[in-house]
């Protein structure tokens, strides 16, 4: 698959997923899926949507962390006892946070744990980190 088309996929699930439409945003990402023989066009998808997140992020907090006069990253609230959190979601919060930081080594590492998985959790994970990305944005949006 060329650049241009997994831009245009992964924008087009970003933005159904943002519209709540998950059918036409996985409709798009499956097509990522069929066309990348090796899976990193998902990867370079999930970064897409982590992107997403990061920018929704700074919007939310007020700026990057990572910026002129702040120092510091993006970090994960502790997960409470009470936290329904499962695998998928947690993959979702990592990947966003290792991103955002710049942490290509870990969204690598979380995305290749992920795919090593069975299948029905790999596919969980990215539509988590979909779903997460677009609800952060629909914050982001609502400021």
């Amino acid at each position: 698959m060329d650049q241009q088309e997994l831009s245009r996929l992964t924008s087009a699930a970003l933005a159904r997923a943002i519209d709540g439409d998950m059918d036409g945003a996985a409709t798009a990402i499956v097509e990522i899926g069929r066309n990348s023989p090796d899976g990193y066009d998902v990867y370079a998808a999930c970064c897409g949507f982590a992107e997403a997140a990061r920018q929704a992020m700074v919007t939310l907090d007020g700026g990057d962390p990572h910026g002129p006069g702040r120092e510091g990253g993006w970090g994960m609230r502790p997960i409470d006892d009470g936290d329904q959190v499962d695998a998928p979601l947690l993959f979702a919060r990592r990947f966003i946070v290792a991103y955002a930081n710049g942490d290509q080594d870990n969204t690598l590492a979380l995305w290749r744990a992920a795919l090593l998985a069975s299948h029905a959790e790999y596919v969980a994970s990215v539509a988590s980190l979909l779903a997460t990305a677009a609800r952060l944005a629909n914050q982001a949006a609502a400021r």
